[in-house]
C-alpha cells in the first residue's frame, strides 16, 4: 500500500512537473525568434553611431522619431515575416515571382552594395572600440571578430547558431543602464518626445532619413522572411502556411508578438542612446558623432569609467549580430534571385555558393578597412544606397502581402497595410526633403 502510494505520487509529481513545464514553454518570452534577432541588429554599430549623433547634434529634439519609427517597423517587419511564414520562401523569391527581372536584380545588386559599406562601418566600430577596451590593435581585433563571424555561421548550425544570438541580444541591455549614471531630467525628457524644437531645415532633415534609414533598412526585410523559413525547416520540418493551414491561427499570433516585441526592444534601446548622448554629449557642446566607437570614448569624461565601458561592450555585443544579419541578407537574397540552395541550417557542402557570399560580403568589408576609404565615408553610401532601395522596397513588400495571389487567405491587415504605406510616405517625402536647398 505505501509503495503504491509512492509510485502514486511520484507520478502525479512527473504529471505537474510536465504541466509545468509545458507552461513555462508557452510564455511569451519563450515564443520570440526572428523578430527578437531583426530587431537587434539593427541596433548595430552603424545604427548606434547614428542615434549618438542625433543626440549629439539635436539633444532631445529627437527623441520623437523613435515612437513614431516604432509602430511602422514594426509593420513593414510583420509584413516580412508572414510573407517568409505563409509561402515558405524568403522575399527574393516572392519578388522573382511576382515582379520583373529587372526589379529582383537592380534591388538584389544595390542591397549587396549597401551591406557590404555596412559591414565595412560596423566592423570598424567594433576593432575601434575593442582596441579601447583591451589595447590591442584595431585591426587585428577586426580581422579576430570578421574570422569568427564567419566561421560560426558557417559551422554552427542555425538551431544552434540563433541560440547564440538570442543571448547576444542582452547586449541592448547597456545603454539602459548608462542612464543610471548620468543625470537624466525626466520631465523635459517627456515634453520633448511629444514637443520637440527644431527647424526642419536639410541638417535636421538629413538626420531624420538617417534615423528612419537606419531603423527601416532593406536588409532587416531580406532576413526576417528568410529566417521565418529557417525556423520552419528546423527542427521541425513545418509546411508552408499555404500548404497546411493547421497551425495558422498560433503561427501569426507568434508573428504578431514576436515581430512587435522584438521592434519594441530594438526602438526602446535607439531611444536610450540618442537620450544618453544627448543628456551627456549634447549637454557638453560636443555636437559631432562620426562613430560609435567616438561616441563610447567621449562619454568617458563625462560619465565616468563604468558608461564608457557598459556602452563599449553594447556595441561589441550588437556588432556580432548585426555583422552576420548583414552577411547573410545579403547570401538569402541573391541565392533566392540566382535560385541557389540556401541556409545557414545546411551544410557548407549543401550551400556553397550561400556560405561563399556569407564569407566574400564579410571578408570584403574587413578588406576596406586597410584601403584608403573612411569606414564612416562608406557608412554614408551605404546609408543613400538604403535610401534609395527603402522605399520602392517598402511598397513592393505591400504589394505583395496584399496579393491573394500570393499570400491566399492570409493577406495582411488593413491597419498594419496602411502603417506601411505611412512609413513608405515618411522616408519618402524625408529624403526628398533631405536634398531640396534650406
Amino acid at each position: 500500500m505505501t509503495q503504491s502510494g509512492g509510485h502514486i505520487g511520484a507520478s502525479r509529481k512527473r504529471s505537474r512537473l510536465h504541466v509545468a513545464w509545458a507552461r513555462l514553454r508557452e510564455h511569451p518570452l519563450s515564443r520570440v525568434g526572428p523578430g527578437l534577432i531583426t530587431g537587434v541588429a539593427d541596433d548595430d554599430p552603424s545604427g548606434i553611431a547614428t542615434y549618438s549623433q542625433a543626440g549629439a547634434q539635436f539633444g532631445l529634439n529627437m527623441l520623437w522619431t523613435m515612437p513614431l519609427a516604432f509602430p511602422l517597423m514594426a509593420a513593414i517587419q510583420s509584413m516580412c515575416a508572414r510573407i517568409g511564414r505563409v509561402t515558405g520562401k524568403g522575399l527574393a523569391a516572392n519578388i522573382k515571382s511576382a515582379f520583373p527581372a529587372p526589379v529582383l536584380y537592380g534591388v538584389v545588386l544595390l542591397l549587396l552594395v549597401a551591406n557590404v559599406l555596412n559591414i565595412a562601418a560596423d566592423v570598424a566600430a567594433m576593432g575601434e572600440v575593442a582596441e579601447l577596451v583591451t589595447g590591442v590593435d584595431r585591426h587585428v581585433m577586426t580581422t579576430l571578430f570578421v574570422f569568427g563571424t564567419v566561421l560560426l555561421q558557417v559551422f554552427v548550425p542555425y538551431h544552434r547558431y540563433v541560440s547564440f544570438l538570442k543571448w547576444l541580444t542582452l547586449s541592448l541591455l547597456a545603454y539602459a543602464a548608462v542612464l543610471f549614471v548620468v543625470n537624466v531630467p525626466w520631465r523635459e525628457v517627456a515634453i520633448r518626445t511629444v514637443w520637440p524644437r527644431f527647424a526642419l531645415d536639410s541638417a535636421a532633415a538629413t538626420v531624420i532619413v538617417g534615423i528612419f534609414g537606419t531603423t527601416i533598412s532593406p536588409y532587416l526585410f531580406f532576413w526576417q522572411a528568410s529566417e521565418e523559413v529557417e525556423d520552419m525547416q528546423a527542427p521541425r520540418g513545418s509546411a508552408s502556411l499555404l500548404l497546411d493551414d493547421a497551425a495558422a491561427d498560433s503561427e501569426l499570433r507568434r508573428i504578431r508578438w514576436d515581430t512587435w516585441s522584438g521592434m519594441f526592444y530594438s526602438n526602446v534601446t535607439a531611444y536610450f542612446i540618442i537620450l544618453a548622448t544627448a543628456v551627456t554629449l549634447h549637454a557638453a557642446g560636443v555636437t559631432n558623432i562620426t562613430t560609435a566607437a567616438e561616441a563610447a570614448n567621449a562619454l568617458r569624461p563625462l560619465a565616468g569609467n563604468f558608461a564608457f565601458v557598459v556602452f563599449a561592450l553594447g556595441i561589441l555585443g550588437v556588432g556580432l549580430i548585426g555583422v552576420p544579419v548583414l552577411a547573410g541578407s545579403a547570401a538569402y537574397a541573391l541565392c533566392e534571385a540566382m535560385s541557389w540552395n540556401w541556409g545557414l541550417e545546411r551544410k557548407a557542402g549543401d550551400a556553397r555558393a550561400f556560405y561563399a557570399i556569407i564569407a566574400v560580403a564579410v571578408c570584403a568589408g574587413l578588406v576596406i578597412q586597410f584601403l584608403p576609404i573612411d569606414p564612416m565615408r562608406a557608412l554614408f553610401w551605404s546609408a543613400v544606397i538604403n535610401g534609395v532601395i527603402a522605399v520602392p522596397l517598402m511598397a513592393v513588400i505591400i504589394v505583395l502581402v496584399s496579393k491573394r495571389s500570393v499570400m491566399g487567405a492570409y493577406t495582411a491587415s488593413r491597419p498594419v497595410v496602411l502603417l506601411g504605406w505611412l512609413a513608405t510616405a515618411i522616408m519618402g517625402i524625408a529624403a526628398v526633403r533631405m536634398w531640396l536647398p534650406d
